[in-house]
């Protein structure tokens, strides 16, 4: 009898996540979802996948989800680092606390799991560690760097992590969403207004929340993205990276497009959001 995959997720509470843990699930992975917003997953709870209090920035949380999950099952084959959160801002009006939080979260937080489960992967000579980027891990946007630095940062990681991590039979997959339907670019718009909706960053900031609730038209489901992670965890010979969503489309063309090229289009695309917004 074939033994169960088991996989942790994190950020299941909501959109990307939620839909990963839904979907592994059905294709007959034991699935542990962690968040830190616990009352938000009994809908997972309801489909028999296991939820777990999980605050990614906490060591003795991360932890305490991983021993359990090895204790409770002897192995960990799947680590799905989804949890991460978009700070928006000029970077001359985003406080220094918040841009370490925001790092925290995003690329610390992803490599305190990655640590946790790696020796329980070694021993198994097994493991598929994914990692979600970001569209905005390959194509820089204004008013959001330290979101873009931490997702720039996490796909530098995941490719350095790769090469330590092949000849040991571990596999390292990165996935690209574009645009996904979910609370995200609300709560991005907001952190933007509050913090550079007045000063000398007003016009940037008023052309990038046109663009972000613009976005919010033509936002893929996140079950395009489960699908992906299906694949990049389930198949026998994962790609090394993924891109899926409306606008992913982008990180292809950025390969051919120079910088002041991609400058320009942002502008041009701000521009055109504002006048139809008008």
């Amino acid at each position: 009898m074939t033994q169960r995959k088991v996989a942790l997720v994190t950020g299941a509470s909501s959109g990307i996540g939620n839909a990963i843990a839904r979907s592994l699930h059905r294709n007959g992975v034991q699935v542990y979802a962690g968040a830190r917003r616990v009352s938000r997953m009994n809908d997972l709870d309801d489909l028999g996948i296991t939820t777990l209090a999980l605050d990614v920035t906490d060591p003795a949380s991360v932890e305490h989800v991983v021993d359990r999950i090895v204790g409770e099952t002897g192995r960990v084959d799947i680590l799905v680092n989804n949890a991460g959160y978009g700070l928006m801002g000029a970077l001359e009006d985003v406080p220094m606390d918040q841009a370490q939080d925001q790092f925290d979260v995003n690329l610390f937080g992803a490599a305190r799991l990655i640590q946790s489960v790696l020796p329980m992967m070694r021993q198994q000579h097994s493991g598929r560690i994914i990692n979600i980027t970001s569209v905005d891990g390959k194509i820089a946007q204004p008013l959001a760097s330290w979101y873009v630095a931490s997702k720039f940062a996490l796909e530098g990681l995941s490719d350095a992590l790769r090469l330590e991590l092949v000849p040991l039979g571990i596999d390292t997959v990165v996935i690209e969403p574009g645009a996904i339907q979910s609370e995200w670019a609300d709560i991005a718009t907001n952190h933007l207004r509050e913090t550079s909706a007045v000063g000398p960053y007003k016009p940037t900031a008023e052309r990038a929340a046109a663009i972000l609730q613009a976005v919010k038209r033509f936002s893929s489901k996140p079950q395009v993205i489960a699908r992906l992670v299906d694949r990049a965890a389930l198949s026998r010979r994962p790609k090394t990276r993924y891109h899926a969503g409306a606008g992913s489309q982008a990180v292809v063309a950025r390969r051919f497009l120079s910088d002041k090229t991609i400058d320009r289009l942002w502008w041009l695309i701000g521009e055109a959001t504002q006048r139809i917004k008008r």
